[in-house]
This record gives C-alpha cells, structure tokens and sequence, in this order.
C-alpha cells in the first residue's frame, strides 16, 4: 500500500478512536431545545450550552516527533 503511513505528525491525546458519539449527543440537545422555543419571543440557546468539549472523551490533538516515534506514523 503506498499510502499506509501518515503524512502530519499529529495524534489524539488519549487512545479513545472518536469524539462523534459525543457530538451527535450534545448537537441532538442543542437541536431538541431550539425546537422547544418560540423563537418569534424569544432568543435562541447559546452555541456552547450544550455538551461541555472539556468532558469530551478524546482531549484533542497533540503533535508528536515523527523520529522518536515512528510506529505511531503507521496508519
């Protein structure tokens, strides 16, 4: 395969594969609730009300040293 290393040094913080669970979660809250409302009287949720990205199951992206590690730029 000629594509079977990556091409950026950058992986998850944690060995979690995904945050989309989360997301589907928190973006599900944030529709059901903006339903519920009577937007000709009154404002719309926040963007950030629903789902906390600090409780989120992966905590982002960290670059690594492609040398030090190379068993991680394996796909």
């Amino acid at each position: 395969m000629s594509r079977s290393y990556r091409k950026t040094p950058i992986c998850g913080m944690t060995m979690k594969d995904s945050d989309k669970p989360f997301k589907k979660a928190a973006h599900k809250r944030a529709r059901r609730a903006l339903n519920a409302r009577d937007l000709t009287t009154e404002e719309p949720p926040a963007d950030k009300a629903f789902g906390n990205p600090w409780g989120a199951p992966k905590d982002g992206k960290h670059w690594f040293n492609r040398k030090v590690w190379p068993e991680i730029m394996r796909k």
